[in-house]
Formats: structure tokens, sequence, C-alpha cells
């Protein structure tokens, strides 16, 4: 059977605009400024390819010592904003009904632990469930680390993860790895966008997807 592999920011919970929000007030902290729908593109990124990339848009090389300033401002900022963060139409009923339809899933996202905490609570996870984040990874998207991660925690093989992400980053990441990806547009990349980056199906959102579970294989139970 196979086992799927959530992202979180986007895809699971809305608040990807919050951490946009959140990088602006660390750039500006550090005397950089960049208009937030650059800073959109990236959100998904690995913390530090994220800093090396806004920093070439504005034409400063960000050193490994700033970037990780600017991860520890991102996160610092990002606590001010988490009480806006909301679970996406219908994550909470997806998971549920993967549960209960005894398909296995792991959630594996590019925030440390620290700054995803709240939002993985919110989700109603059970212990059950493999949660990896940046914290136990040596490289975050769009390396494939967090994925691979995932499945062996599930201990399924790669092949037979779908990886459900709502940036090019993700799906980029799970082709990496050689996973099957599934785009959402909750995070506010386009649905063009996300196909040409490897998605086999794009949905609306976590409802949407959990509309058309049948469309990726997932059966329900008598």
């Amino acid at each position: 059977m196979a086992a799927f592999v959530f992202d979180l920011d986007g895809t699971l919970v809305d608040s990807v605009y919050q951490h946009v929000l959140a990088w602006r007030e660390a750039l500006e902290k550090v005397g950089l400024s960049l208009s937030v729908w650059r800073i959109h593109r990236r959100i998904g990124m690995s913390g530090g390819l994220l800093a090396q990339a806004l920093g070439r848009e504005i034409g400063h090389r960000v050193t490994g010592e700033q970037a990780k300033r600017l991860g520890e401002l991102h996160s610092a900022a990002f606590v001010r904003y988490r009480d806006e963060v909301k679970p996406l139409p219908g994550a909470r009923e997806l998971l549920r009904r993967l549960s209960e339809s005894r398909v296995p899933y792991a959630v594996a996202t590019s925030s440390r632990l620290e700054t995803a905490r709240r939002s993985l609570e919110m989700l109603e996870i059970g212990p059950e469930v493999p949660i990896v984040t940046r914290d136990e990874v040596r490289y975050a998207k769009p390396d494939p680390d967090l994925f691979i991660a995932a499945a062996r925690r599930l201990a399924v093989p790669l092949q037979d993860t779908l990886v459900v992400g709502d940036s090019v980053w993700d799906l980029l990441a799970a082709r990496r790895a050689g996973s099957l990806g599934i785009g959402v547009l909750s995070g506010g990349y386009g649905e063009e966008e996300l196909t040409r980056a490897g998605a086999f199906r794009v949905y609306q959102d976590p409802a949407d997807l959990l509309s058309h579970l049948d469309e990726v294989g997932v059966r329900a139970l008598d």
C-alpha cells in the first residue's frame, strides 16, 4: 500500500503568508528590503537557501553567519503571527480519513520543530504519525532528505510514497527522492507551475484532495 508524506505550511495549515511577513521583518532588521511577492516565491526552501536566494534578488551576498541570523530573526517574528495560522479546509478530515482507511502517512516540514509545533498540534495528529522536521536532516527542500527520512520512518519504499506539497520546492524534492508528487494550490503557486515541477495531480486544498482520494488510489474500507 502507498503512503502519504505531507508538507506542512501551505499544504495542511494556512501559514505561508505569515512566514512571508516574518521573513520580511527579519530582512528589514538586518537592513535589507524586499517586496513580499519575491519572498513568497522562495517559501518552502530551506532557510539557508532562502536567505541566499533573497540576497541575490537585491544584489547582496548573504554569508553563512548572516543566513543563520536571518533564520533566528524569522523564527522570533513568526511567533507573533502564529495565532493567525489555522488548518486549511479539510486538513483534519483528510488525515482522519487516511487513518480510518489504514493508509499510513507522515508530515515532513522544512520548519524546525520549535516553529512547527503549534501547527502540528492544531491538526490533532496522533503520536503514531511520524513527524520529520528540519532539525533531523542535513538539508531541507529542495533536497530530498526530509522525504527520504519520512519514508524510512514509515518503513515504505520511496517509490511507494505520495508527496503532497504546495510549492515547486516540495515537488522538486519529491522528484529527487523518487516519489510521486501531488500539488495543492493552497500555498499560492499556480497549477501550471506545480505540474511543470512534477505534480501528477493538482488539487485546490486538502478538502479537494479528500474528495478525490480515489484518483490517487485510496480505497474506502467496507
